[in-house]
């Protein structure tokens, strides 16, 4: 299994991991050293707070280091007139006749309650390649399916766009 990431998505992790383990992984073990001198550790709050935080972070830059290595860099270029990778769409939902407007993201950005929809959720396979005016049809799974006519196409970028944690 892969996942399908921007040369940005890329360099944004890439420049994560330097800062984590210059940075944060420098300070972590310093933290867990100046608690570890206050005694006990059976009982020292303190050290067990600094290994965690210590631990947490030695796991994000796997995370982020793995993410890298399954990587399949796409474009996120796409004609103007197309839904692609950081297009804003604003979206009229047939069902309960709302209008709302997302952006399609890679997975790594994507953050639904934010409007940020990810490009391998349903939503965003079933819009990417679409033009302004398409009826799109939804499907989540076998038995559960909806329209959306697409409204507006605006092109973005992923500038401000953040990593997700996990």
């Amino acid at each position: 299994m892969y996942n399908e990431l921007t040369e940005n998505d890329i360099k944004k992790m890439e420049k994560e991991i330097e800062y984590r383990t210059l940075v944060v992984r420098k300070e972590a073990l310093e933290d867990v050293k100046t608690a570890r001198a206050h005694g006990d550790l059976s009982e020292n709050f303190e050290y067990h707070a600094a290994k965690r935080e210590k631990n947490r972070n030695e796991s994000r830059i796997r995370y982020l280091q793995r993410m890298i290595k399954t990587a399949k860099i796409i474009s996120d270029e796409s004609a103007d007139d197309e839904v692609g990778v950081n297009n804003i769409v604003e979206l009229f939902y047939e069902d309960d006749e709302t209008t709302e407007k997302i952006k399609l993201v890679t997975t790594v950005r994507g953050d639904s309650l934010e409007g940020l929809i990810s490009i391998e959720s349903p939503l965003g396979k079933a819009l990417l390649g679409h033009k302004a005016g398409d009826r799109v049809l939804i499907e989540v799974n076998s038995s559960v399916s909806y329209y959306v006519r697409i409204k507006s196409i605006e092109n973005s970028d992923d500038s401000t766009d953040e990593i997700q944690p996990y």
